[in-house]
């Protein structure tokens, strides 16, 4: 009994973030079975990490990445300094901005249909020209601050935590790096899930209706 409260309030702890749309898990793996019934996962690595994908070992450094599909297994060393997250199956439709600007400097690093994750960088001082996120897991890998101009929001700072998960809704806006260090982080972003017209699903109920009457 004893051993499985403490097991309980591990995976407790484990959890860093949990919504509806993923499950980050910090030094720790459930899904990394395919047998486990997760979606699409990316170990993020916040030092020297050690998986294997099958026969192939691979070592990641911090700010590095993995991604795997669903129905790959991987194994990662235990208690190793990394995020696993696992995107949900089955999760709502994302929402994304009024306008997609892409942000630059910026580096992409996995280029999904449903996500893609990039590195976020901008120097001290430097600014981002005006641009646009979707709904996003961010994991900052520097202390800084940020001077932020939201749109339809008021003038904001931001200080930067490292090494935590935090999940951010759609934004436009400018951003400036008023910190001692250079902003550096690993971002998850959602593909804004295509809307379909009313036309398109009366087609598509019409063709299930006629399927299912034995059509064509």
């Amino acid at each position: 009994m004893t051993l499985v409260l403490v097991m309980l309030v591990l995976q407790t702890q484990a959890a860093a973030l949990d919504n509806d749309y993923v499950r980050v898990t910090r030094a720790g793996a459930p899904c990394a079975s395919a047998a486990a019934g997760c979606g699409e996962r990316i170990i993020v690595a916040l030092g020297d990490v050690e998986l294997r994908s099958g026969d192939r070992p691979r070592r990641l450094r911090r700010g590095e990445i993995a991604v795997f599909a669903r129905g790959e297994s991987y194994a990662v060393a235990a208690g190793g300094p990394y995020f696993e997250v696992n995107i949900k199956p089955g999760h709502p439709p994302a929402d994304g901005p009024a306008e997609v600007l892409p942000p630059d400097k910026n580096t992409i690093l996995h280029d999904g249909q449903r996500f893609f994750v990039f590195e976020e960088r901008l120097a001290v001082g430097d600014t981002r020209a005006r641009h646009s996120h979707g709904q996003r897991v961010v994991i900052q890998l520097n202390r800084t601050r940020l001077q932020q101009w939201p749109e339809g929001q008021d003038e904001m700072i931001r200080d930067i935590e490292p090494d935590r998960a935090g999940f951010n809704l759609p934004v436009i806006h400018i951003v400036k790096n008023v910190g001692d260090l250079a902003l550096r982080g690993i971002v998850i972003e959602f593909r804004k899930a295509p809307r379909t017209s009313m036309n398109e699903s009366m087609i598509r109920a019409s063709d299930a209706a006629t399927t299912a009457r034995g059509g064509a």
